[in-house]
């Protein structure tokens, strides 16, 4: 990078404050002589410069910096890139092609900005779509208010982790074309379908088309949900209440590998996390809040369902304690997680006491080492 390329980064000086001018300095000087600093000390001059003088600059000089960080990404340490894009996502001011190549980059890296940054608007987030990969799909499926084209686009073309994360997202506003191919690909994909069947805006037609392939207690529950599904919803509600009392089904020995491969990729997205273990308890999967949990502790499946399963609560807060689910909310997992399995889930005022030490005696790294230490004497 000669002298013409550090002049080319001067811009005009016109107008520009103390601070400005001496960012330029500094980005000059680093320009001139890059085998004097570091790259992480070039990509964070020239992206502190894009960001406060963006709106002076030629579109001569906008490209180069662009061109420049695109060529130093790949040899910057990650936890600049990072940082850069935990501060630009929430500013509201932050140029548009900056953000644009922060959400091109790592997952990540692109992530924050992807779920966060008011910059990007539906046609970016399409343009995005055309060349990324599943990790920042994903992503898009998560971003909060995602448009309808954004949501077609998805349903179409995403894997399985895509399509479960844009069906949980309740603030995706999905038309009713986009619910038709969500329907139809949950007709040989059951991960969508209790996601499906919980959306309040799912439509009542397609809801009944469900009916023929899902299971006897999730086609219950949507006939419940939604009275023009069923003759009358009475009976149903009756059904469903019964089933309540009837023992649930064992847990499976090997889980779908649409379970183990959902978990896999949501834990390599670092996307998988205590919030997700309550939703799918929630909605009554127990396989996967199982494989999800084992997932998590860094234990063996069948060792994980025997601690949690084969005593009392103590192993269970301190599963919960080790990752991060509150206390106010341990309750709320040993019960369902036990009624999941048909066991015996009240606890004695003693159970009660022993849990809270818990949760206030332990960190989470303790008690993940304790929890381990449980399940060794176990085996």
């Amino acid at each position: 990078m000669g002298t013409r390329r550090s002049a080319a980064l001067r811009g005009d000086s016109v107008g520009l404050t103390a601070q400005d001018l001496g960012c330029m300095a500094r980005l000059s000087q680093l320009a001139a002589n890059p085998q004097g600093a570091p790259r992480g000390d070039i990509y964070l001059a020239i992206a502190s410069l894009y960001r406060t003088q963006a709106p002076r600059l030629s579109e001569r000089e906008r490209s180069l910096m662009r061109e420049i960080l695109q060529r130093l990404a790949g040899d910057v340490e990650m936890a600049i890139r990072i940082a850069l894009a935990e501060r630009l996502a929430d500013d509201e001011t932050a140029p548009l092609d900056l953000v644009l190549l922060l959400a091109d980059d790592r997952i990540e890296v692109a992530r924050p900005v992807i779920l966060r940054s008011r910059q990007l608007s539906d046609a970016d987030l399409l343009a995005l779509l055309d060349h990324v990969g599943e990790d920042h799909q994903t992503a898009c499926a998560e971003r909060p208010h995602i448009g309808e084209p954004v949501c077609d686009v998805l349903a179409k073309r995403g894997s399985e982790p895509v399509l479960v994360a844009l069906i949980r997202n309740a603030t995706a506003r999905i038309a009713h074309h986009t619910f038709e191919t969500l329907v139809e690909k949950s007709r040989q994909n059951a991960a969508l379908q209790g996601p499906l069947a919980h959306r309040g805006d799912l439509p009542p037609g397609l809801a009944t088309q469900m009916c023929t392939w899902v299971s006897e207690t999730l086609k219950s529950y949507i006939q419940v949900r939604h009275p023009s599904t069923a003759p009358s919803a009475a009976p149903k509600l009756v059904e469903a209440e019964r089933s309540i009392h009837i023992p649930p089904p064992p847990p499976a020995a090997q889980p779908a590998a649409s379970t183990v491969k959902l978990v896999d990729k949501l834990a390599a997205a670092g996307q998988l996390r205590a919030g997700f273990l309550l939703r799918v308890l929630h909605q009554g999967q127990a396989d996967l809040f199982d494989v999800a949990f084992a997932k998590l502790l860094q234990l063996d499946l069948d060792q994980f369902r025997e601690v949690l399963y084969g005593s009392g609560p103590r192993p269970v807060a301190l599963a919960c304690r080790a990752v991060g689910i509150d206390r106010c909310v341990f309750s709320t997992v040993f019960n369902l997680s036990r009624r999941a399995r048909g066991l015996h889930h009240a606890l004695t005022t003693d159970e009660k006491v022993e849990v809270e030490s818990i949760f206030t005696a332990f960190t989470k790294t303790e008690a993940l080492g304790r929890l381990r230490s449980f399940a060794l004497r176990s085996a």
